[in-house]
């Protein structure tokens, strides 16, 4: 009877969640989750958002610079720092900013900042190159800099676009996103992800151990939806005529085993070499709905049609330019986004990271991406003031900036340490344990 007083504990709320929020994953993707999850802190963090929501949603410490109608704007709802990142723009430009927005809603800002700041000190940690002292000073470049672009704001911010780019960036991030205009192209993408069968047919190559041959009713099924969404766009030509599909397997941490889709359509031209790859990619919303109470999740429900509306919202908000292809399929009783897979498409790597000056300019240059698109997307919510984010930050910010950033800080490594415990809870239960288990069967 005692014992089971104390099952209200870290551990046991780590293993009921953890638990819980993969119950509906086939065996094999849940190990491929668990696996990567396994890799270290980081990875876990990634892969467990659900245990941040479920801590972070009702911190009372949010009320002291925000919670509040004019902080409210659309947030990424899993901000880290492997969701920025290289891509296209709509003129080809390689740009560097927010690339994925599944957990995308409408919520207090401080939550993606909150959670970016996190993942810099456990990503800083798996680096192994910087102490407590680096990590502190790059914190401190994060929160800075975003509290500068944030509560700053001009009559021309309207009409102007703000890109990331080689052209205005500093090291390293400069020499990454030349790296990758170099490196990588449409082309390039292709020869990674298709081959060319006898007949000269452009198709996906399913040697690749990331992609996986539909059944014959598996494609009609696809096919069919396929047809639906086509007739959802203003463009209805050969240009988005599918030439092959696959499912896509193994790609993301916490969205391993999620449904996915890769549809290679003909491009402008309607020649081999500008094809076009469309991520079709189930929406189950938001990790932060399981933090949020039956009034709440009524609202949320209410506010979209499904989840595939709330993700292309989303995207328009945040991103400067989404692609023509931006849109959503229901398929199987489920919601499925459509967007094009970018051939720019790459992550900096931060464990190359080697010098804190480096550090401190990537902390600030995230923060800075993040205000910038905060801010973009706070005007889709207050068209009549559309400048009513910055305003309010101003006001309950300016004056208070060092406590500020003191708060974003202390929050980012407390609860660094609270998921590397967390980590070893899960190593322990669903990982060693396992192990144990394989061997006790070969014996």
């Amino acid at each position: 009877m005692i014992k089971s007083l104390t099952l209200h504990n870290r551990k046991h709320q780590v293993i009921r969640a953890i638990t819980a929020n993969n119950r509906d994953l086939d065996p094999i993707a849940r190990e491929r989750k668990f696996a990567a999850m396994a890799e270290s802190p980081y990875r876990f963090f990634r892969g467990t958002s659900h245990l941040f929501w479920q801590d972070m949603y009702n911190d009372w410490r949010f009320a002291l610079f925000g919670g509040v109608e004019g902080t409210q704007t659309w947030i990424q709802g899993d901000a880290h720092v492997y969701n920025f990142g290289a891509f296209a723009n709509h003129d080809g430009d390689v740009i560097y900013g927010l690339d994925d927005f599944d957990d995308a809603i409408v919520s207090d800002y401080q939550y993606d900042l909150w959670r970016l700041a996190v993942s810099l000190v456990l990503d800083c940690r798996a680096n192994g190159r910087f102490d407590e002292s680096a990590q502190a000073d790059a914190l401190d470049a994060l929160a800075g800099r975003y509290l500068d672009a944030a509560t700053q704001w001009d009559q021309d911010d309207l009409g102007r676009e703000v890109h990331f780019t080689a052209d205005n960036a500093g090291k390293p991030l400069k020499s990454f996103l030349k790296k990758v205009a170099k490196k990588k192209g449409r082309l390039r993408m292709l020869n990674k992800w298709t081959r060319f069968q006898k007949n000269g047919k452009r198709v996906f190559d399913t040697a690749n151990p990331k992609l996986k041959r539909l059944s014959p009713q598996a494609r009609k099924t696809f096919m069919d939806a396929f047809e639906a969404y086509r007739d959802t766009r203003d463009d209805t030509s050969d240009f988005f005529a599918v030439k092959d599909v696959v499912r896509r397997i193994k790609a993301g941490t916490g969205s391993m085993g999620t449904p996915r889709y890769y549809a290679l359509i003909e491009g402008p031209d309607g020649g081999h070499d500008d094809d076009i790859i469309l991520d079709i990619k189930q929406q189950d919303g938001p990790s932060i709905c399981q933090a949020m109470d039956a009034d709440e999740r009524a609202a949320y429900e209410a506010a979209y049609d499904n989840e595939g509306v709330r993700h292309a919202r989303a995207f328009r908000a945040l991103a400067e330019h989404p692609d023509r292809y931006l849109g959503w399929l229901a398929m199987d009783g489920a919601i499925f986004s459509v967007r094009e897979r970018s051939p720019f498409k790459d992550d900096f790597p931060t464990d190359k990271l080697d010098k804190e000056k480096h550090l401190r300019k990537m902390a600030a240059l995230w923060g800075d991406v993040l205000a910038t698109e905060h801010k973009r997307a706070s005007r889709t919510l207050n068209p009549d003031n559309p400048f009513q984010f910055e305003q309010s930050l101003q006001r309950l910010i300016v004056g208070r900036e060092g406590r500020f950033r003191r708060l974003v800080s202390a929050i980012a490594r407390h609860y660094a340490a609270c998921v590397e415990q967390d980590y070893r809870t899960f190593l322990a239960a669903f990982v060693d344990a396992t192990e144990d288990d394989e061997r006790g069967d070969m014996v």
